[in-house]
């Protein structure tokens, strides 16, 4: 009876520990777990560092499909990242009037793949050393590399860095990025 009661403690620790290594697989983001079985926005609403990324696709109508099959990957702006641009800038894309132009903005965010970051690596290595990244919105980012880090430049020349990679999605990836990229006007 003694080990039969060993045996079962051994066996909950033992599943325990594997919950816990299969959940730590994916990194918090905004202070919240991300699960990989959830979809982008199920996980996204729930980090209070893309609180303005939310309330901005809510706006644009891209709910339904970020909750899509996908695959997608997005690269996603902080709070901090949407709070760098000019004064006014978010409240002005999030009125009802400039939806097209926010839906361009957010979908220049978002690539028609699952791309995690070795995979990203590996296509700037094979075109010598920057890749052009086409997203859903019709822009083209170039991606590269610098120390270790996978930095993507609009088409304005404005420069993000991914700051967290590969959060995984029920429908593809997030990397969360410090700067919100935009389309060529």
């Amino acid at each position: 009876m003694f080990t039969s009661a060993i045996r079962l403690v051994a066996t909950a620790s033992v599943l325990a520990a594997s919950a816990f290594v299969a959940h730590a697989e994916n990194p918090m983001v905004g202070g919240a777990p991300m699960y990989a079985e959830k979809n982008i926005v199920e996980n996204a609403v729930n980090s209070k560092d893309h609180t303005t990324l939310v309330a901005a696709v809510k706006a644009a109508g891209l709910v339904k499909t970020l909750e899509g099959k996908g695959p997608f990957t997005v690269f996603a702006p902080t709070n901090a990242a949407f709070g760098a641009l000019p004064a006014g800038t978010v409240d002005t894309l999030l009125k009802p009037e400039n939806k097209d132009k926010l839906a361009k903005v957010l979908t220049c965010h978002v690539v028609a793949a699952d791309a995690m970051s070795a995979t990203i690596a590996e296509m700037i290595k094979k075109d010598g050393g920057e890749h052009d990244v086409k997203t859903v919105g019709g822009c083209v980012l170039k991606a590269r590399e610098d120390g270790g880090k996978l930095m993507l430049t609009d088409e304005t020349g404005g420069t993000a860095t991914v700051t967290i990679a590969d959060v995984k999605q029920s429908n593809g990836v997030i990397h969360v990025i410090d700067k919100v990229l935009l389309p060529k006007s």
